[in-house]
This record gives structure tokens, sequence and C-alpha cells, in this order.
């Protein structure tokens, strides 16, 4: 019998329905009036400061009720459930033409991402494998998607939705062909890791 293994597969968990409605006009009213950052590549692409959850009522019940779902993600990803801690959380919103240049989350391990009205299909968010890699040079053209594709998208996004991903992760959001996109992002730290007796701890 042939059998397919994913070989050092990479964690991604998405939690449908995640965030109730009245959280969500909470911090879509926030992110109208304080999403005043421009980003550094484009303006059509703004952001709130970055908090951290425990000094904040609504960020502070969103990392509440991120909480056990990044515990066991967490899990996959260090092979037990650690302390976890939201240490920063913001919100983006990307108008109509704007876009998010790839990137990653440094100073963290898991970074998330809340939906907080339904984006147009164009902006769902993209995962590329780091350019770094040992893969072949040469290869064929793959569907995205496809076993040895180097991009994934996020395929059905519902307000409220989150997804849990490694920080070291590139990611970015296309051009959005559509109406004004809003999300919460945060990043995510352990209490501490521990390497055959070398132990970190992290605050």
């Amino acid at each position: 019998m042939a059998k397919i293994i994913g070989l050092f597969p990479t964690p991604f968990m998405k939690v449908d329905g995640f965030l109730d409605d009245g959280l969500r006009e909470v911090l879509t009213g926030r992110a109208r009036e304080f999403a005043s950052q421009a980003n550094s590549a484009t303006d059509l692409l703004s952001h709130t400061q970055m908090l951290d959850p425990a000094g904040d009522v609504a960020y502070g019940q969103l990392a509440e009720q991120a909480l056990p779902h990044i515990v066991k993600f967490g899990a996959l990803l260090f092979a037990k459930e650690l302390n976890w801690t939201v240490k920063e959380m913001w919100l983006n919103v990307l108008e109509s033409g704007g876009s998010q240049f790839m990137h990653t989350h440094a100073n963290s391990f898991v970074s998330g991402i809340v939906y907080i009205n339904k984006p147009h299909e164009s902006t769902h968010t993209v995962f590329r494998k780091s350019t770094g890699g040992g893969e072949f040079i040469m290869k064929n053209d793959v569907p995205t998607g496809h076993f040895s594709s180097d991009t994934w998208i996020v395929p059905e996004i519902a307000p409220g939705d989150l997804v849990l991903y490694p920080s070291h992760l590139l990611h970015g959001v296309p051009p959005n062909e559509g109406a004004q996109r809003i999300t919460v992002a945060f990043n995510a730290i352990p209490d501490s890791l521990d390497s055959l007796g070398y132990k970190i701890s992290f605050s």
C-alpha cells in the first residue's frame, strides 16, 4: 500500500466564527477612528498603535478568547502545552487598491489574524514558503495550493474568523479589489522554552 506523508509540515489553524458580532462592532468603530498610522509602503493601508492587550478591555477580551487556541497551536510547534501570552495587538484597515507586502513578525512565535469584516476574495491572506529553503532550483509550475506549491491562500473567510500561524511564515495581502478590509493582528510568546536543559524565558 502506498502512502503520502507530509514531511516537516507547517501547522496552520483556522477557527471559524471565533469572534462574536458585539466585539466585532466595537473593533470596527475603533479601527475607523484610530487607524491613523500609514503603512510605510502605501497610504491605502493604515494601522492603529500596537497595544498590550492586558491594558485594553476590548483587546484583553479578544486575547482571552484566543488563548486556548494559541495553547493548542503552540503544542503543535513545541510538542507541549505551554503558558502563552499575547504580547501585542493592533488593527489594520486596507482600502480599495491597497495591499500588504510579504513580511514576517519578529520577536514572537505565534501570530494571528482576526477578520473583523468579510474581506473581498482578492484580499485573502497569502502565505509563501521562505525563499531561503533547500528546494529544487528548477521546478515544474504547479497551481496554488498544490502539495509542491510555494504559495497558499486562505480559502473561505467569514467575519469573526481567526487564523494562527508560525510568526516566521511569510505572508501578505494582494491588491484589494473590493471594499474596506479590517483585521486585528497579534503576536504571542510562551513563558519559556527548554531545550535539553538550556532554558530561556520571555516576558
